[in-house]
């Protein structure tokens, strides 16, 4: 699990093709300075699972389905990437909860430069359209942003100069392609309401509501003394 807290801009050292997968090795002194085999370090919001490390870089396997459901498929020795460890238990969740899990791509329709920040329109492939809200969470290429506006077909997100600075959207032009990764919490509760089942709401769930409601009104109400 993440937090869409980049922790570090990487690069892109070698791409190998094996098949219908690649082999990545990328660079990022801060990110495998305690490294493991086995770990997991998300890349531009796609945690990919390390397979060889050393010097400040690490390798990762990329299947097929990642390269196409991804903008990962785009990415050339030279590209630069953000970085980011998963979250320690009982570390401070800067951003939000963020799996690593990318949803679906988007594009880059427009940039607004402001005196201090950019405004930035993206477009929003409709299956995730009803997960984006205003002033909800989104993850674009890794980062935990703050939806601004909401639309059917796309949303925007203001940048600050720290993000600009530190991470891959300060790059970003129009017509490029980036991750997203809507809220989790957003799924699980469409998950819940449509397919719950008869127990999905505990007892309310089972009895429905008028036979809750009735019960409720059949338990007299206290007020702290014992019943007679």
């Amino acid at each position: 699990m993440f937090t869409g807290i980049v922790e570090e801009l990487g690069e892109v050292v070698a791409v190998e093709e094996h098949g219908d997968s690649r082999r990545f090795r990328l660079r990022g002194p801060l990110v495998t300075a305690d490294a493991g085999h086995g770990d997991s370090i998300a890349v531009n919001g796609v945690c990919l699972t390390v397979v060889d490390h050393g010097d400040g870089e690490f390798a990762a396997d990329v299947m097929a389905e990642t390269l196409h459901r991804t903008g990962l498929g785009a990415l050339r020795p030279g590209a630069r990437v953000n970085l980011e460890r998963p979250m320690a238990l009982g570390g401070r969740l800067g951003g939000h909860l963020v799996q690593g899990h990318v949803d679906g791509t988007g594009v880059v329709v427009h940039r607004e430069p402001g005196d201090l920040w950019e405004v930035v329109r993206i477009s929003l492939p409709p299956a995730l359209a009803r997960y984006v809200v205003e002033k909800g969470s989104i993850t674009v290429d890794g980062v935990s942003l703050t939806v601004v506006e909401a639309a059917a077909d796309s949303f925007t997100v203001s940048l600050i100069p720290t993000t600009l600075d530190l991470t891959t959207l300060g790059l970003r032009q129009p017509g490029e392609t980036v991750n997203l990764e809507v809220d989790v919490l957003a799924k699980y509760v469409e998950r819940l309401l449509t397919h719950g089942g008869p127990g999905a709401h505990g007892a309310l769930g089972a009895a429905g509501p008028r036979q809750a409601a009735a019960a409720a009104d059949a338990v007299p109400p206290t007020d702290g003394e014992p019943t007679p």
